[in-house]
C-alpha cells in the first residue's frame, strides 16, 4: 500500500474519532476545535503536495516554504488541543479547591 493510499484511508478512522468525541460532549470545546483544525491541515497538505510535485518536481517535504505553510495548521491544531485540555484541567482544579 502506498503512503498516499494509507494517508487517504486513515481519514476514515479519524472522522469516526471526531464523531464519537463530539457526540460524547465531554471534550473541552477548544480541544475539540483543535482536533477539527487537523482536518484543515489535511485539506491543505494534499493540494500543497500536488503543487510541489507538479511545479517543482519534488515531494512536499522538500519545498520548505510550502511545507512550512502546511505545517502551520498542524502546529495550530496541537496548540488548540493542548490549551483546551489545559484549561479544562485548571478549571477542574479550581472547582475542586473551592469545595
Amino acid at each position: 500500500m502506498s503512503k498516499e493510499t494509507l494517508f487517504a484511508v486513515s481519514l476514515f478512522p479519524y472522522l469516526g474519532f471526531l464523531y464519537f468525541l463530539t457526540k460524547s460532549g465531554q471534550t473541552p470545546r477548544l480541544a475539540l476545535i483543535g482536533f477539527y483544525v487537523l482536518l484543515i491541515f489535511v485539506a491543505v497538505t494534499i493540494p500543497a503536495g500536488i503543487y510541489a510535485q507538479k511545479i517543482y518536481g519534488l515531494e512536499l517535504a522538500n519545498v520548505d516554504w510550502l511545507h512550512g505553510s502546511a505545517e502551520l495548521f498542524l502546529t495550530l491544531s496541537n496548540i488548540l488541543v493542548v490549551l483546551g485540555f489545559r484549561n479544562a484541567v485548571k478549571g477542574k482544579q479550581a472547582r475542586r479547591s473551592n469545595t
